[in-house]
């Protein structure tokens, strides 16, 4: 065996050990669940001379579940060798349940997915008392469903009602957890601990049984047939349509599998649970979910972008500049991460009103108890409201978050880099102004770099690093640390207007502007945009960003190409939320009003003046057309960026358009959309939405070449 090796001790303990030759981590390989059945076969052969078996891994790891890339390559004609394949894995599973010994597992480290349900596959199981270990079947954030028995053994252990946020939500849990959930036996200090403790279960359990194999076993809650079960699993479908717009058929499959299994015996739920995987996995939505989020967000991780050769940095010390919602949050995201922080505002009340915004943030982990008041206190302590720029002094980062205006960037910039240590870089915050321009305040400009945070940042986990025309690789990689040291995902990209995701949001917020310039009644735009997936409707994502900021940008671009010589055309919506803040006076929400209105205690409602001057009676639109539109301008746009150089890599397309602007996630980004659609197939509704609404869907020969170069 490659992947597995078995021993049987004189003591009648015999020991199966995970360890595949060669690599870093234990996965469901081919030869691994050859290995699995030979060792099985091994077990059932020695079983005379057996009084328990122990399963242990060889890695830093238990086990890490599936392998993943093999998943990618399967079509719809592979679902029933797929079914045939994850049936015999489980009968192995199954003859250890019956074995008539007792199985033990010892987790010395984290089991996630199918590394779970391999733990699942012993009777008993101790685990290292270490925070840092997960557990838990996370296999629906992919696109999957927890196939290998996760489903049908969670539900039976836990029950239906407590199973679900483990399986639909893909919870995951550490070791004192799962010691409460009752899914792990015992917790110890070291290896040693866990082995005792597995042989004295192993001594008071000889003829070990899985508690459904118990003639006295009942589910835990009760089966569907139970009155109060049966209550809150008559609304589960309707809930969840109404949460996924029917566009993750992963969760679907999961809730049908948990409640179809708990109607009948255990074997049976095996096999509905194996038939769905098979069908599941097969899915393009799988394939859409495992690049984005195992194979994309690895890359990241990982540092591909990150340029090599300079040493791990993380700063001691960060002044931000601007103590408003975006610098508080930045200075939390620091202090949260125990790195000290100086928040400078013009005036002592307002950095103090950014700390105290600070307090507001952590304020609901104190509530839940998730933090305790030491620590809070501790982390607030980290962080220095000031209005004196000599308090920067020895920073050895500094990033203005201040208001979205040339000038006042300038001359921040140029009061503070003079506070920084020796080498320190120097940062900013803006959403759309080109960082070449701002670097001209600098006097190190190789030490200047874009930051971009999003709001609210301590929700938010990605970081757009902008790589200016001057700044050094040493200075890209130290922010591409830093924000890792943040626990945030950091994407590279190149200057231009807007870098990537504002420039990618823009195009979706004004195609809803530019929807209702065309007469479409808003509640239908709104509909269309989340039945596409996204989160917020583009007219309600606007007024929370601002009317009047997007006209200011507007304005800014209007200045810029001015000053260069050049004109400013308005694009498609641009022209109607101008209108609505210089004619209407709707800036937006913060301004008490913009496509939406907020009474006081109730929920918003589009504004009534919609209809009244935008909408056209006559004008026919359909939902779906509308969706391509929405998820259309905004993979264009992203193609785009990629022919310009501003994006350099897909893994950073699909990740920033995701976790930036919200892109749907059951798409596996914006690029990932692309290849999803069929590259063919993309390019003409791409010019069948070019003909009907213009140049802004048209897309030109070096963007047709970029995409037809690869999209992987």
């Amino acid at each position: 065996m490659k992947t597995i090796r078995y021993e049987l001790g004189a003591d009648g303990i015999a020991i199966i050990t995970h360890d595949a030759l060669g690599a870093p981590v234990n996965t469901m390989t081919e030869q691994w669940q050859a290995d699995l059945a030979e060792a099985v076969a091994r077990v059932e052969g020695d079983k005379e001379r057996l009084k328990g078996v122990l399963v242990m891994s060889g890695k830093k790891t238990f086990f890490a579940g599936a392998q993943l890339d093999n998943v990618l390559k399967l079509k719809a004609e592979d679902a029933a060798a797929g079914f045939r394949g994850i049936e015999a894995m489980k009968a192995c599973f199954r003859r250890l349940d019956l074995l008539g010994r007792p199985v033990v597992a010892l987790l010395n480290g984290a089991a996630l997915g199918g590394g779970w349900e391999v733990a699942l596959a012993a009777h008993a199981r101790f685990a290292l008392d270490d925070r840092r270990i997960q557990f838990g079947t996370p296999e629906v954030s992919l696109g999957l469903i927890p196939g290998a028995t996760g489903i049908t053994k969670t539900v039976r252990l836990l029950g239906l009602m407590a199973a679900q946020p483990y399986l639909m939500e893909g919870k995951l849990f550490g070791p004192r957890e799962a010691m409460d959930l009752g899914l792990v036996n015992g917790i110890g200090a070291t290896m040693d601990d866990l082995r005792e403790m597995a042989l004295a279960w192993i001594a008071d359990n000889p003829q070990a049984l899985q508690p459904w194999d118990r003639k006295d076993y009942r589910m835990p809650g009760g089966t569907p047939s139970n009155p109060k079960i049966a209550a809150g699993l008559t609304v589960a479908p309707a809930m969840l349509t109404a949460k996924t717009h029917g566009l993750y058929p992963a969760a679907q499959a999961i809730l049908e599998t948990m409640v179809e299994g708990a109607m009948v015996d255990y074997d049976t739920a095996t096999r509905i649970e194996s038939r769905k995987l098979a069908k599941i996995m097969v899915g393009q939505n799988a394939k859409n979910m495992i690049t984005a989020f195992f194979f994309n967000l690895n890359a990241i991780k990982s540092g591909q972008s990150r340029p090599a050769g300079f040493a791990v940095w993380k700063p001691a010390r960060v002044g931000v500049l601007g103590a408003g919602m975006m610098g508080a949050g930045i200075a939390h995201a620091n202090a949260s991460r125990g790195i000290a922080c100086v928040l400078k505002d013009v005036s002592i009340e307002k950095a103090r009103a950014g700390h105290e915004a600070i307090r507001r943030i952590t304020a609901p982990l104190v509530a839940k108890g998730r933090m305790d008041e030491a620590k809070q206190a501790a982390l607030l302590n980290l962080v220095t409201p000031t209005a004196d720029a000599a308090d920067l002094k020895g920073c050895d980062l500094i990033i203005e978050a201040v208001f979205e205006q040339r000038e006042l960037k300038a001359q921040v910039t140029r009061e503070a880099e003079t506070m920084l240590s020796e080498g320190g870089v120097f940062a900013s915050n803006t959403s759309t102004l080109p960082i070449g321009g701002l670097a001209r305040a600098s006097k190190a400009p190789q030490r200047f770099v874009g930051l971009h945070f999003f709001s609210p940042v301590h929700q938010m986990k990605l970081v757009e690093i902008i790589r200016g025309q001057q700044t050094d690789d040493e200075t890209i990689a130290r922010a591409y640390d830093y924000v890792l040291a943040l626990g945030k995902t950091p994407i590279v990209v190149n200057d231009s207007r807007g870098f990537f995701t504002s420039r990618v949001f823009g195009t979706y917020v004004m195609e809803g502007a530019a929807m209702l310039a065309e007469g479409i009644a808003a509640p239908l735009i709104e509909h269309a945009a989340e039945a596409a997936g996204m989160p917020v409707g583009p007219l309600a994502v606007i007024d929370e960003t601002s009317l009047s900021l997007s006209v200011h940008v507007m304005e800014q671009t209007r200045a810029d190409l001015a000053a260069e010589g050049r004109a400013w055309t308005p694009g498609a919506g641009e022209g109607l939320v101008e209108r609505m803040v210089k004619e209407f006076g709707r800036a937006g929400r913060a301004a008490g009003g913009g496509f939406y209105d907020y009474p006081a205690g109730q929920p918003k409602q589009l504004w009534a003046g919609l209809k009244q001057y935008f909408e056209k009676p006559g004008v026919e639109a359909g939902v779906d057309e509308l969706k391509r539109r929405l998820l259309y301008r905004q993979a264009i746009e992203t193609a785009r960026c990629l022919a310009e150089n501003v994006l350099t890599s897909v893994h950073e397309a699909n990740i920033g358009s995701i976790f930036g602007i919200g892109f749907p996630a059951w798409t596996g980004g914006a690029i990932q959309f692309v290849a999803s659609e069929g590259l063919e197939s993309f390019l003409r509704n791409a010019d069948a939405l070019a003909q009907r609404h213009g140049a802004r869907f048209a897309l030109a020969p070096p963007v047709r070449e970029r995409l037809q170069q690869g999209l992987g």
